[in-house]
């Protein structure tokens, strides 16, 4: 019994690891596609759409200070110049992305 609850167990973290290896590489997919063109690779916004755009470094302190919740607000309402990203994501994208942000502002 107690051989199965320990199999069962690792499984289960092999499992949630992988599961959660699969969302930050699902948000990085999208972030390339739909994000990195004006923020660029590294959320620096060092693009010529970021800088026209006026983007925000995903490091500057005002972006660090969001909440995941507002980030996530951003995403799919937009502000300023960034459009919104509702229908077009979907709500597990968006929240993949903003997952996937947080990884670049610790870099």
């Amino acid at each position: 019994m107690q051989m199965r609850i320990t199999i069962y167990g690792t499984l289960g973290i092999l499992l949630l690891s992988g599961g959660v290896t699969s969302l930050a590489q699902s948000g990085a997919d999208t972030y390339k596609a739909k994000c990195a063109m004006c923020h660029a690779a590294d959320g620096s916004g060092n693009t010529p759409a970021g800088k026209a755009m006026k983007a925000n470094p995903f490091n500057s302190p005002d972006v660090v200070k969001m909440s995941d919740a507002e980030l996530i607000a951003v995403v799919t309402d937009g502000k300023a110049k960034m459009p919104g990203y509702k229908g077009k994501l979907t709500d597990a994208q968006i929240k993949d992305v903003v997952a996937y942000i947080r990884t670049l502002q610790k870099k």
